[in-house]
């Protein structure tokens, strides 16, 4: 309904697309990244062994997945996986047309690609480098005061501010875009220096009938076998990345809601860790006396009691914390892990 609803908002000449198609296609690709990001984390709670790495190299996997998704779209549809979802294109910022099934080339192709992938990957890291230092204020941890630290301090207490500002420009280019005063309702498309249409007809008739890419030429040389070999590879892996894709998007979408804010309660419930079984060596009586104040990581008497929610195990606080900070796991079971997870345990001796 929402688009058919939209044409209403264009007159009959207007090729741009309405405001309800833009913020369509920005909600897919703003709802895949956190539902596959979930699903990745009960798979590595499920077996921490075995899919760990998925979890703590996700941003580096995910951005290699998306280059490859969106460099194939670019080249073939001259628009992004979501903007060909919702039978979108990008078109030169003057608006000047080509057809979509050559694909963009050039700069604009590039900027695309780089604003597309690349600046959201190093948002995201930022925003989780932000994240970590709020834990470290949370808990208390004094670093060293040099001026290159107090600088770090600085940019991070102001990247707050720079992101409301963005938002707050992207609100305004929104705005614009509905009363028809701007071309773009992103500014990440008016620095690639495109806008979006709708696909005419001829558009979807030529990537329907697109031909395959051409075999290899018996006399080509060697350097160009290997070339049209690796095109071969990467736009198959992007091809059958983008058919999963379109075939999961509303699974993805449907993750996204129900693992939202408003389902947390559910989402505990449904991805609660189990209760680890006590270590081999604490079941007799006798090495439980013993090693009841030992702290698995030092091997010495435990200092500063700090237990992981996420397991159960006791720890000494900085050497929990050290090797937390460093790999995102408990060290006895596996379980990912998070700085906030650190619980301290009050006793009468302490």
């Amino acid at each position: 309904m929402a688009e058919l609803g939209a044409h209403l908002t264009t007159t009959a000449t207007d090729d741009r697309a309405s405001i309800f198609e833009v913020l369509a296609q920005d909600s897919l690709m703003g709802a895949v990244r956190p539902a596959l990001r979930h699903a990745v984390k009960v798979l590595a709670e499920s077996n921490p062994s075995r899919y760990g790495f998925l979890w703590r190299r996700f941003d580096e996997i995910y951005v290699v997945l998306d280059v490859l998704l969106q460099h194939h779209f670019l080249l073939r549809t001259s628009a992004s996986f979501s903007e060909n979802f919702y039978s979108l294109k990008r078109i030169d910022a003057m608006g000047r047309e080509r057809p979509a099934h050559l694909g963009l080339r050039g700069k604009h192709h590039w900027y695309s690609l780089v604003l597309l992938v690349l600046v959201p990957y190093l948002r995201a890291k930022l925003e989780q480098v932000l994240a970590k230092q709020r834990d470290e204020d949370d808990f208390s941890i004094c670093l060293p005061q040099s001026p290159l630290q107090r600088m770090y301090r600085a940019f991070l207490a102001a990247y707050p501010y720079v992101s409301m500002g963005w938002d707050s420009w992207v609100f305004c280019q929104q705005l614009l875009y509905v009363f028809g005063r701007v071309k773009t309702h992103s500014p990440f498309l008016w620095l690639a220096g495109v806008q979006l249409a709708h696909l005419t007809g001829h558009d979807i008739l030529n990537m329907d009938l697109k031909p395959a890419v051409s075999s290899v030429v018996a006399g080509s040389s060697v350097s160009e076998r290997l070339k049209r070999m690796t095109s071969t590879l990467v736009e198959g892996a992007a091809l059958s990345l983008s058919t999963s894709l379109s075939v999961g998007v509303f699974f993805l979408q449907f993750l996204d809601w129900w693992y939202s804010s408003e389902n947390q309660n559910t989402m505990k419930t449904l991805t609660s860790l189990p209760t680890p079984p006590p270590p081999i060596h604490l079941q007799d009586q006798q090495p439980q006396t013993r090693y009841r104040k030992v702290c698995p990581l030092c091997r010495k008497v435990r200092s500063n009691d700090t237990v992981l929610s996420t397991s159960g195990f006791v720890f000494c606080y900085r050497c929990i914390y050290v090797y937390i900070k460093a790999n995102q796991r408990c060290p006895m079971t596996g379980y990912p892990t998070e700085l906030q997870h650190l619980i301290k345990i009050y006793s009468p001796e302490s």
